[in-house]
């Protein structure tokens, strides 16, 4: 079935022209001007037989057209001596296609349009306003301070371990790994970081360190280091 475009299906005379070169399945590079004048002009007629009105834009390439299909019937006689005469049909495929190139980056972009509505974004917070100032562990050492510090000190412990070991699987809470280190701080004051990991298993390793922070945010203790690489040292408040 034959399907009627109208003028107002196009964005103007040069999407039109691209609709007919893409239908006669011409390559936009070797346009074949006789057969694409004729249809673009038959299509101008068809609009006119409907009482469409054809704006003038579209009447400026229709001449256009003419012109350049006048001028290939032209005959050539150069000689080698004259300078060769331009393909007058080089203009008219500069213009399809530049005007191609926008099409597909507005093609590309209107996709980008449509994702990115499903995007929803807002001005960046000072999420400083919403910490609580007792859950800050020490000005002098941080939690990837602390971290980083057991990591060695596990790897360490790792290292030096006999090759035969005897594991005992004993379940370990934070509750009862802060019993212990209050415990050992009210005998001391003052203790290692490290001297408060005497067993290196992974669940007893996890107690300790959650046990230690969750003192140090209810102040039953805080955490200190004199210098860079120096001993961490935690004592009562």
């Amino acid at each position: 079935m034959e399907i009627d475009f109208k003028i107002n299906d196009f964005e103007g005379p040069l999407d039109l022209l691209l609709h007919l070169i893409k239908e006669a399945k011409m390559d936009i590079m070797n346009i074949e001007i006789e057969e694409i004048t004729r249809q673009y002009m038959e299509f101008l007629d068809k609009q006119e037989k409907m009482n469409l009105e054809v704006s003038s834009e579209y009447l400026v390439l229709a001449s256009e057209l003419l012109e350049i299909k006048s001028r290939l019937l032209l005959p050539r006689n150069n000689t080698p001596e004259e300078e060769v005469e331009e393909d007058p049909r080089e203009e008219l495929i500069n213009r399809l296609l530049e005007y191609q190139a926008y099409k597909d980056i507005t093609k590309v972009l209107q996709e980008k349009e449509l994702l990115r509505r499903d995007i929803y974004t807002k001005i960046p917070e000072n999420i400083h306003n919403y910490v609580e100032e007792n859950h800050e562990i020490h000005a002098d050492v941080t939690l990837d301070d602390l971290v980083k510090a057991l990591q060695n000190y596990y790897q360490r412990k790792n290292d030096n371990k006999p090759l035969n070991t005897k594991v005992t699987v004993n379940e370990i809470s934070v509750s009862s790994r802060r019993h212990d280190i209050k415990k050992l701080l009210k005998s001391k004051k003052r203790v290692s970081f490290f001297e408060l990991f005497p067993v290196m298993t992974k669940e007893y390793i996890v107690a300790t360190f959650l046990a230690i922070l969750e003192m140090a945010k209810n102040r039953e203790l805080v955490i200190k280091q004199e210098n860079n690489f120096e001993d961490i040292i935690c004592e009562v408040v």
